[in-house]
C-alpha cells in the first residue's frame, strides 16, 4: 500500500467513527466533540512526549500526581504553555471511561485545570477557552447524566482508536486528521461551512500567491482566519524558517476560533508562534500596534453588514481614511480589502478572495478602486472557476494587493476555462496542482496569453472607469459555431431546386388526377 493510499484508508476510517460516535446528533452540532477530543488527545501525547524525553525508562502516564515536583510544572508551562498531571491524561482517561458514572465531570474539570495552569504565563491567552466548545453537559449528548457519559466514552473511545501516534507525527497526522474532518464537516454543512473552512486547494494558491518570490516573510496573518486552513496552508507550503515570527489572524466567532487556535497546536505550532485573536476584524481590531506584516492571505464573508457610514468615526479610522470613503454598510467587502492594505509591509503582498461584484459596481466601492488603482496597490485581479468553496456556486475572484510594484498595469487572469484550470467534481469543483501551476506561471510572467491573461496599462483602466472586472479586460473565447456563407448559399441553392422539382411533381400529379 502506497503512501497516498494508506492516508486515504486512515481517512475513511477517521470519517466512520466521527459518523459512528455522533449517533443521531447532526456531524455540524456535533464537530466539537469529535474535533475536542482529538485535540485532547494530542496535546496529551505531546505533553508526555515532552516529559519522558525519549528517555524509555520514564512512564509519565504511569506516575503519580504527587510525584510531579513544582519546579517541573512550572518549566513545562513556559516551554509548552500548558501542563496536564499523569491522572488528567487523555490515555488514562479513556481506560477507565466506560465506567466512570461522572465522565462529565470530571472532564470538565480536567478540561479546566488544563487551561488554568497557564494562567499568569505568556501563554495565558491562547489556552484560555479552548475547551469552552465541548460542553459536557450539552444535551446534544443526550438528555441524562448516564447518556451523556455513554456517548462521551463512545466519542473518547472513538478517538483513542484512530491509529496516530505522536512519536510518528513526521507527516503531521494528527493535523493531517483535523484538518480532513474540519473539511468534511464544512462540505456537509452547507453555507455554514463555507464561512469557516477555506478548501485546501484553494488555500493553496492563496498561500503561493501572498508569498511568491519572497525569499523570507516576517510573519503572516488572515484577518477573518476561520479555522486557520489559510494560515496553515502557508505552513504546509514553505519551509518552517520562511516564516520567522510566525502566524497571525482575528476571528468573530468563538467557536472558530477555538478551532483556529486548536488547528495551531495540533500542526505542531506552539504557543510562542502563533496568535490568534477574537473579535470583530473591523470593528474592534487587533495587531494595530505590532510591525506590518509581509504576506496576508484572506477568505473573508461575501457582502456582509456592517456599520459602516453609521458610525462617523470610522472615516477617520486610519484603515479607511486614505480612500476617502467606507464601503457600503449592506456591502463590507471592500471594507476587508481596506484593512488588509493598511496592514500590509512594503515589501508584502495580500492574496484576498473577493465577490466580484465589487470589482464593477458604481458609488463607493467604484471610489475605492479607483484610490487602490491610482496608487498603484493592485497587482492582479484572477477570477477562479464557479462552485469551488463550500457553501456557494458562484465564481468568486482573488484580489491581489502589493506596495512595491515597479509598474503602473494591472494584471487580469481568466482561469475559468476547465481541464486548463479545473476539473469538475461530483459536488464542488477542484484545482490540481497542475492548475495552481498554470495560474502562477501566468501571474509570475505578467505575459499577455489571448483570452487568458492580460496585463492592461493604467489608461485603459482609467478610460473604463476603474472597472477591475477580468471579463472588462480578457476577451472571451468566441466560441459561437462559425458558418461558410458560400456553402450555406449553396445548400440553400440545392435545397431550393428540390422544393421547386417536388411542387412541379406535385402539380404533375394534381393534373394527371384532374384529367
Amino acid at each position: 500500500m502506497t503512501g497516498q493510499q494508506q492516508a486515504e484508508a486512515l481517512r475513511r476510517e477517521i470519517w466512520s467513527i466521527a459518523n459512528r460516535v455522533r449517533g443521531a446528533v447532526d456531524g455540524w452540532d456535533f464537530k466539537q466533540f469529535v474535533l475536542g477530543a482529538l485535540f485532547y488527545r494530542f496535546i496529551s501525547e505531546n505533553f508526555t512526549n515532552y516529559i519522558e524525553g525519549g528517555d524509555d525508562s520514564i512512564d509519565y502516564a504511569g506516575m503519580s500526581d504527587a510525584d510531579i515536583p513544582d519546579e517541573a510544572k512550572v518549566d513545562a508551562i513556559k516551554t509548552k504553555g500548558y501542563f496536564i498531571y499523569p491522572s488528567q491524561l487523555f490515555q488514562n482517561v479513556v481506560k477507565s471511561a466506560s465506567k466512570n458514572d461522572s465522565l462529565n465531570t470530571d472532564l470538565a474539570e480536567i478540561f479546566s485545570a488544563i487551561e488554568a495552569s497557564a494562567s499568569g504565563y505568556p501563554s495565558e491567552q491562547d489556552i484560555y477557552g479552548l475547551f469552552a466548545d465541548f460542553d459536557t453537559t450539552s444535551n446534544r449528548l443526550g438528555s441524562t447524566v448516564k447518556q451523556k457519559n455513554e456517548r462521551l466514552a463512545e466519542v473518547l473511545k472513538g478517538v483513542a482508536g484512530l491509529p496516530l501516534k505522536f512519536d510518528d507525527n513526521e507527516g503531521d497526522l494528527f493535523g493531517d486528521a483535523y484538518e480532513f474532518l474540519i473539511s468534511n464537516y464544512a462540505a456537509n454543512a452547507g453555507k455554514s461551512g463555507g464561512e469557516f473552512f477555506t478548501p485546501t486547494h484553494v488555500s493553496k494558491l492563496i498561500a503561493k500567491l501572498a508569498m511568491h518570490k519572497q525569499t523570507s516573510v516576517n510573519k503572516i496573518y488572515d484577518p477573518a482566519a476561520g479555522s486557520g486552513s489559510l494560515l496553515l496552508q502557508a505552513k504546509e507550503e514553505f519551509e518552517k524558517h520562511i516564516i520567522e515570527d510566525g502566524f497571525f489572524g482575528q476571528e468573530i466567532n468563538y467557536t472558530t476560533y477555538n478551532l483556529a487556535r486548536m488547528n495551531m497546536f495540533l500542526h505542531n505550532i506552539n504557543y510562542d508562534k502563533f496568535n490568534i485573536q477574537y473579535g470583530n476584524t473591523l470593528e474592534d481590531p487587533h495587531f494595530q500596534d505590532d510591525k506590518p506584516f509581509d504576506a496576508i492571505v484572506s477568505n473573508p464573508p461575501y457582502s456582509v453588514k456592517w456599520k459602516g457610514a453609521d458610525d462617523p468615526t470610522l472615516i477617520n479610522d486610519e484603515r479607511f481614511a486614505p480612500a476617502g470613503v467606507l464601503a457600503p454598510k449592506s456591502k463590507a467587502d471592500f471594507a476587508f480589502v481596506l484593512h488588509a492594505l493598511h496592514y500590509l509591509s512594503a515589501k508584502g503582498r495580500a492574496a484576498i478572495v473577493c465577490f466580484p461584484g465589487i470589482f464593477y459596481r458604481g458609488g463607493a466601492e467604484q471610489k475605492i478602486r479607483k484610490y487602490l488603482v491610482d496608487n498603484n496597490f493592485v497587482e492582479t485581479v484572477i477570477a477562479l472557476a464557479p462552485n469551488l468553496f463550500f457553501g456557494t456556486t458562484i465564481a468568486v475572484n482573488i484580489l491581489v494587493l502589493a506596495k512595491n510594484k515597479t509598474d503602473t498595469a494591472v494584471q487580469f487572469i481568466d482561469a475559468t476555462e476547465e481541464d486548463t484550470f479545473f476539473r469538475k467534481g461530483t459536488n464542488n469543483n477542484f484545482m490540481e496542482d497542475r492548475h495552481i501551476a498554470e495560474i502562477m506561471k501566468m501571474f509570475d510572467s505578467k505575459e499577455n496569453v489571448p483570452h487568458v491573461a492580460e496585463t492592461v496599462p493604467y489608461d485603459t483602466i482609467v478610460e473604463k472607469d476603474y472597472n477591475l472586472s477580468v471579463s472588462a479586460h480578457v476577451e472571451p473565447k468566441d466560441t459561437r459555431e462559425t458558418v461558410d456563407i458560400t456553402e450555406l448559399n449553396a445548400d440553400l441553392k440545392t435545397t431550393v431546386a428540390k422544393i421547386d422539382q417536388l411542387r412541379a411533381d406535385i402539380d404533375a400529379i394534381v393534373a394527371e388526377i384532374e384529367a
